[in-house]
């Protein structure tokens, strides 16, 4: 848990819940949530948060940093935005941030800012806002939530988005690079809509790694503003190697990528695997 003092702590409720219940099977019903939440639970961990409460339709978790919660945040918009719709029932989740004095308060305001926000959206208030980083800074709008139910509250919030915060736009703005990504027939990229990708054994992660050498959740490529670099969170270790065969091997660190080249998650990238995953910045 984090420190007394600085507990930083994120609500996520799946408000459409009881609709998808009456509208689907049980066990059709109760498989919808599980995926929502498996989803959730994978920003959560890869971001670095600590489940502390989980229910059939929420969980409350908690954070060292605000600027990782926000992330976490928006990586998990992502990941439920993506799942496809069941009868015609989309699956939504309402999210609070909050920092409190103690794990009390920091989640009471978390779970009052998760209930008054819409389905599809997350608010995160003042405490969170002015600790942020440059980094989460961006994905936060610039001005207070007008929400008249904040009112009660005591203190602003202010709406999370999934992208940056728009700005005034160049009209000759460069184009901006992004991480091309290639694994078997799938192809992804990270970028500014998409600034984290999974690998890992996992079913769950955005690249799957059929490889018994893989870790459940191996590795990440992430966007930073200075740049991309590969993280590894295995046990096996990743291997980068670029295109003259060079090899680096990072465990529990991170990597700068620069140019092309070829990962394996748990074994040498200049082995013939099938499970290669090759990158390039374009």
């Amino acid at each position: 848990m984090t420190e007394p003092n600085n507990v930083c702590v994120l609500v996520v409720q799946i408000p459409g819940a009881d609709r998808i219940a009456e509208a689907l099977e049980p066990t059709e019903a109760r498989r919808a949530l599980e995926r929502c939440m498996h989803r959730i639970d994978l920003a959560i961990e890869a971001h670095g948060g600590t489940a502390e409460r989980r229910a059939d339709a929420g969980v409350c978790a908690s954070f060292r940093h605000g600027d990782a919660a926000v992330l976490a945040i928006c990586e998990m918009f992502d990941r439920v935005q993506s799942l496809p719709p069941l009868r015609g029932l989309r699956m939504t989740i309402s999210v609070g941030l909050h920092c409190g004095t103690g794990a009390e308060d920091a989640e009471r305001g978390a779970t009052r800012l998760a209930e008054t926000a819409k389905p599809g959206h997350a608010l995160a208030s003042e405490a969170v806002v002015t600790q942020l980083s440059a980094t989460g800074r961006q994905f936060v709008a610039t001005s207070p939530s007008r929400n008249p139910a904040l009112a009660g509250l005591g203190w602003t919030a202010f709406a999370v988005a999934r992208q940056p915060a728009a700005a005034s736009t160049p009209v000759d703005k460069p184009v901006e690079p992004r991480v091309r990504i290639r694994h078997g027939q799938d192809t992804l990229f990270v970028d500014h809509a998409r600034p984290v990708v999974l690998l890992g054994r996992e079913l769950g992660n955005d690249i799957v790694i059929a490889d018994p050498r893989a870790s459940r959740q191996h590795a990440r490529i992430e966007r930073r503003r200075d740049g991309f670099v590969l993280i590894d969170q295995s046990t096996n270790g990743t291997f980068l190697a670029d295109d003259s065969g060079k090899e680096s091997c990072i465990k529990g660190a991170e990597l700068v990528l620069a140019g092309s080249g070829r990962i394996g998650c748990g074994f040498s990238a200049n082995e013939v695997e099938r499970e290669l995953v090759f990158v390039d910045i374009v």
